[in-house]
């Protein structure tokens, strides 16, 4: 049988989406290749035509969802929204909620920490990417660089969303978000 062609690329990134949400909603541990595949409409025994291991679809599927979020913050940056807007969209309910289309950080950074090597510097090549980014909003400062102010300003938000994440009410992640905010601007404006 002949697919038309594009048809191999299009597959791969449709099980690439797929893992991307589950990995975030579920973790990577949890989430089997048999349910990325049926949910990609597609047969355990096609992953293997696309993939070498598993461990191939978390570096695809991590990089595929940090380059979404570094995209998203270029629109923004392009928008012209605020540093205090970008970092209330951040630290949202709404984005606490969307574990399966939020940051791949919050959800998945302690098992980033235990993949293979080549992950790990995937990993770190994107966040670099993406403190770039972020580091353009900010004033300048005689504290630190505007690079490492926004790997820390970062990091203070992938915390503070983890946590928010973590409790078991709605009124205290709301206040802990809220507090992420505030340490959040703190930080930019030092």
């Amino acid at each position: 049988m002949r697919f038309e062609k594009g048809h191999k690329e299009n597959t791969r990134r449709r099980i690439i989406d797929v893992a991307s949400r589950r990995f975030r909603a579920d973790g990577a541990a949890a989430s089997g290749l048999a349910g990325v595949m049926t949910e990609a409409g597609l047969t355990n025994g096609a992953f293997y035509a696309h993939f070498d291991s598993k461990e191939a679809l978390v570096k695809e599927a991590m990089v595929n969802a940090l380059l979404q979020q570094r995209e998203n913050l270029e629109h923004a940056r392009d928008e012209g929204l605020d540093l205090e807007s970008i970092i209330r969209d951040y630290l949202s309910l709404d984005h606490m909620l969307r574990r399966e289309s939020g940051c791949p950080s919050a959800a998945l950074l302690p098992e980033i920490g235990r993949q293979p090597e080549m992950t790990r510097a995937a990993y770190e090549d994107e966040l670099s990417k993406f403190t770039e980014v972020l580091s353009s909003r900010l004033p300048a400062s005689v504290v630190a660089s505007p690079k490492e102010r926004a790997t820390a300003i970062f990091g203070l938000m992938v915390g503070t969303l983890q946590i928010a994440r973590a409790v078991s009410t709605p009124e205290k992640a709301s206040s802990i978000l809220e507090g992420g905010v505030q340490a959040a601007l703190l930080l930019a404006a030092s």
